[in-house]
């Protein structure tokens, strides 16, 4: 995708209160969309409850590919019906009421997505990645949905304008001052006609952050070496040979399969006396250019949305947790 100025996918001006509504009507096609999987949701999901495990560490040994949708969704749900509470509490804001009720929100959601980032990073397969693409576009609303909530902004914003007043420990006013740069770099802060812009962004970039991990994933799988002659292995110990033939059948490929594990340096390298072999190993076929021009349309997307038109690097110290 060539890059092209991005204002230019967005000229029509929207009316006075027009981005407000659009901000509404996205929460609630967020939701409606967790609604429809989140009907499927149950006690016999793995992520209904708490784990019992120490630290409440996942049950991975229970969970099936299918129980991670449902779960996400009604996570999802539920996150936002409890923000839409915090925003909407008639209570003066308070730490407790709005920043604690906040960092407390949305534990269905974070033990679902958590669990199924972590393997769908180390082990995934056809149907995660189905979920994934899935998920995206729809995590990236959620957060907009959060970030961009005009009525909790006020709340914290309420709370970070008389932190120095609220006796608050050093914790607590570290989150005080995190959420609200957080929130601000979200694009709290855009009018409502920004604020639509940035959503779409923000659509944009999770799609094109989740094509660009899958093309990765596709290359590094093309580039294991395959080969039916022994002869190119040679110096391999029987073990990496026995282990190289269950690589080739669990690929459905004939003779020895090396898979690609490291992109600079591969294990068997050292071994291999087959110079040809080493260079094949070493040398593998990516997606090119393909990955590059979606890496480079996220990155400008990434750089827009936190700082505008600004430099891309204006966020990275404000943000930064000190003393860690």
């Amino acid at each position: 995708m060539m890059h092209r100025p991005i204002d230019t996918r967005f000229k029509r001006v929207l009316g006075p209160g027009i981005g407000l509504f659009l901000l509404i009507a996205a929460t609630g096609i967020c939701a409606a969309q967790a609604k429809s999987a989140a009907s499927k949701f149950g006690p016999s999901n793995p992520f209904y409850a708490p784990s019992t495990l120490p630290f409440q560490a996942t049950p991975f040994d229970k969970i099936k590919d299918s129980d991670y949708q449902p779960a996400i969704d009604a996570g999802m749900a539920q996150q936002l019906k409890e923000v839409e509470a915090i925003a909407n509490n008639p209570a003066p804001p308070t730490f407790e009421n709005t920043l604690v009720a906040l960092e407390r929100s949305g534990q269905l959601y974070n033990r679902a997505w958590n669990a199924f980032n972590l393997v769908s990073q180390a082990n995934t397969d056809p149907e995660l990645e189905k979920v994934q693409d899935y998920e995206a576009p729809r995590t990236a609303a959620r957060q907009d949905a959060i970030n961009l909530n005009a009525k909790l902004f006020t709340r914290i914003k309420a709370i970070y304008d008389q932190r120095a007043s609220l006796s608050l420990n050093p914790e607590s006013m570290r989150l005080v001052e995190y959420q609200y740069q957080q929130f601000v770099k979200a694009g709290a802060n855009l009018s409502d006609s920004d604020k639509e812009k940035l959503k779409k962004l923000d659509e944009e970039e999770s799609t094109l952050e989740n094509t660009f991990m899958t093309k990765l994933l596709d290359a590094t799988t093309a580039g294991a070496y395959s080969t039916t002659d022994p002869k190119t292995l040679a110096w391999l110990t029987s073990g990496q040979m026995a282990a190289a033939a269950e690589e080739a059948k669990a690929h459905k490929h004939p003779g020895w399969l090396l898979p690609l594990e490291n992109a600079t340096q591969q294990p068997d390298l050292g071994l291999l006396s087959d110079r040809a072999t080493r260079h094949r190993s070493s040398s593998t076929p990516g997606t090119g250019r393909s990955v590059e021009m979606r890496t480079t349309r996220a990155r400008r997307l990434r750089a827009w949305r936190n700082c505008g038109r600004r430099k891309p690097h204006c966020w990275a110290t404000p943000i930064t947790r000190r003393g860690i």
